[in-house]
């Protein structure tokens, strides 16, 4: 666990990470009054769509904003959501007179904040915006119990299809409708060898024994499903990937989306090794991939984890994924990830 971190005054690493990282992606996003937003706003007549986020998790979410994407990102501090009056001047940022469409990922204080956020919008007379919570975590909740998970990686897959189709000019309504419609076909499952150490306090999230994996870890180090010993990246993947097909049983002939995310430390090499497996699962059980994505998405600093994140695809939804987006993140060219 690396403990020393290349910082200047702790208290300013947030407003200084999101200055340098606008800097360095100034025709994509820009820094304005503590939001990231659009450097070039989305065309007048278009649903604007807004998502507030602790900061430590990068590229996310600053790095999904831009054409195709979102249109604000409202950063709060290290690990914690931003307060309702910051959300409400993102609602404000992102209209572009269709509508706004905030979507929260189901955390205590995320949702706390954005129904806040609502309430003070309702009393300024602030109309035409919807509210998603999103979760797709199967190892925070019982599938009976479905809406008290929490979210995580996979809700990648509603930031890019949504984002689509947003940008395609369809109305507040059916964005929202597409949200739920992604985040219903979507399952997550994260493990992770080590935690890291919180960046100002330097107060590690979690404690591990060497040798050891947890699975079913949050994104801000809560606690998984126990500790297991690490044999192989092969039987790691068997694992996760019969309690992600059990969750969500999928037939012969169904496709998916496949997310592989790095959440800090692992190199491609690691992250190349376990889609692999995942790959070959899929392909014995008659199940098609789309499109695979690998990389560094939603971190937790440099904890040594990842997750494997599945979504199950139509052709509309297919159509979406596969649409041009440029976020200082990702990019989405031609119908492939860059």
């Amino acid at each position: 666990m690396r403990l020393t971190k290349l910082v200047n005054d702790p208290a300013a690493i947030v407003p200084e990470m999101l200055e340098g990282y606008a800097a360095a992606y100034r025709d994509i996003i820009s820094y304005e009054d503590g939001l990231i937003v659009r450097a070039e706003p989305k065309a007048h007549g278009k649903v604007g769509l807004v998502i507030g986020n602790g900061s430590g998790h990068e590229p996310a979410m600053v790095g999904l904003v831009g054409p195709g994407l979102f249109d604000v990102n409202v950063p709060g501090p290290i690990f914690t959501a931003p307060g309702p009056a910051k959300l409400l001047a993102g609602m404000t940022a992102a209209n572009r007179g269709a509508g706004v469409l905030v979507c929260v990922s189901n955390h205590a204080g995320d949702v706390l904040n954005a129904e806040m956020a609502f309430e003070d919008a309702e009393d300024e007379g602030v109309t035409d915006i919807e509210m998603v919570i999103l979760y797709d975590d199967i190892a925070s909740a019982p599938k009976e119990q479905m809406e008290d998970r929490r979210g995580s990686a996979g809700l990648f897959f509603v930031w890019k299809m949504v984002g689509a189709l947003a940008e395609s000019g369809e109305s507040l309504a059916a964005c929202k409708a597409m949200a739920e419609k992604v985040r219903d076909n979507t399952r997550t499952l994260s493990a992770t060898l080590s935690s890291c150490a919180h960046p100002v306090t330097r107060e590690p999230l979690a404690e591990m024994a060497d040798g050891e994996m947890i699975i079913g870890v949050g994104v801000h180090g809560e606690s998984g499903r126990g500790a297991t010993p690490v044999t192989s990246a092969d039987a790691a993947v068997d694992t996760m990937m019969e309690q992600l097909l059990d969750d969500l049983p999928h037939g012969a002939g169904d496709e998916v989306c496949v997310l592989v995310n790095n959440a800090g430390s692992l190199t491609t090499m690691e992250l190349a090794i376990l889609y692999r497996r995942v790959d070959q699962i899929l392909a014995n059980r008659e199940i098609g991939v789309h499109r695979a994505w690998l990389g560094a998405y939603a971190t937790t600093q440099d904890s040594a984890g990842f997750a494997i994140s599945l979504c199950r695809v139509d052709s509309e939804m297919k159509s979406l994924y596969d649409a041009p987006a440029v976020g200082a993140g990702v990019h989405f060219v031609g119908g492939g990830s860059q």
